[in-house]
C-alpha cells in the first residue's frame, strides 16, 4: 500500500466515523426502517432463501431488525464471526441467538461456528462498509475480512454493501487486494453498480 492511498484512506474513513457519530437517535431508527424495506424487497426480488449479512454496531446502518425478520420467515441467515488470522467463521442466526462482543468489539453471535467456506453457498451477501463509489469500489474499516473472503471465494455471489445515502461517493480510494461490490444498499434506495461477481 502506497503512504498516499493509506493516507487517503485513513482520512475518509476519520471523516465518515465522525459523521456517523454526529447522526441523531431519529436518524438511525429511520435509517434502520429504511435498510430493512429495502433489504426485504432485494431478497424478494433476487428470491433469496439462504444469505450473509452482519449485526450492525450502533453507529451503522442497523440490520438487526431484519435478521430477527428475515430468520422468523424462514430464510438461512449467516452471520459473520471475526478470527485472528484474519478470515471469517460463520455462525446460522436464530430468533433468540445470544450476542457478545467479538474482536474490535464488533456485535457476534454465539453459537456453533462454521468454518470460513460455509459461506459458499449462500445466494447473497450483505456486508458492511464505511463508503462505496459508482463504479462498486469497497472502502471497508480497513482490517481486511471481507476483502479476503471475497476474493478467495470460487463462485461468488451478488454482493451489497449497507451504507448510509451520503456515504455512496464518486470515489474511493483503492489498492489491489480491495474488491468490488454488486450493488449498495442505503436506507432510500438499492443499487446495482457492478455486474455479479464469478
Amino acid at each position: 500500500m502506497t503512504d498516499a492511498i493509506a493516507d487517503a484512506k485513513r482520512a475518509m474513513r476519520a471523516e465518515l466515523r465522525e459523521r456517523r457519530h454526529l447522526l441523531s437517535d431519529h436518524a438511525r431508527e429511520t435509517a434502520e426502517a429504511g435498510i430493512q424495506a429495502q433489504l426485504d424487497a432485494l431478497i424478494a426480488e433476487r428470491d433469496v432463501r439462504s444469505m450473509s449479512c452482519f449485526l450492525s454496531t450502533t453507529t451503522e446502518p442497523g440490520t438487526r431488525k431484519f435478521v430477527t425478520d428475515a430468520v422468523a420467515r424462514g430464510i438461512r441467515v449467516l452471520l459473520p464471526v471475526t478470527r485472528n488470522d484474519g478470515l471469517l467463521d460463520w455462525a446460522v442466526a436464530t430468533t433468540d441467538g445470544d450476542i457478545s462482543e467479538g474482536l474490535f468489539g464488533l456485535p457476534e453471535p454465539v453459537g456453533e461456528l462454521l468454518g470460513p467456506i460455509a459461506v459458499n453457498d449462500v445466494d447473497l451477501l450483505v456486508i458492511p462498509a464505511a463508503a462505496v463509489d459508482a463504479s462498486g469500489m469497497r472502502l471497508g474499516w480497513g482490517r481486511g475480512f471481507f476483502d479476503k473472503t471475497l476474493g478467495s471465494m470460487e463462485r461468488c455471489p451478488p454482493v451489497y454493501a449497507v451504507v448510509y445515502d451520503s456515504e455512496v461517493v464518486d470515489e474511493v480510494p483503492r489498492e489491489v487486494h480491495d474488491q468490488r461490490v454488486t450493488g449498495v444498499v442505503t436506507p432510500t434506495r438499492t443499487l446495482t453498480l457492478a455486474p455479479t461477481r464469478r
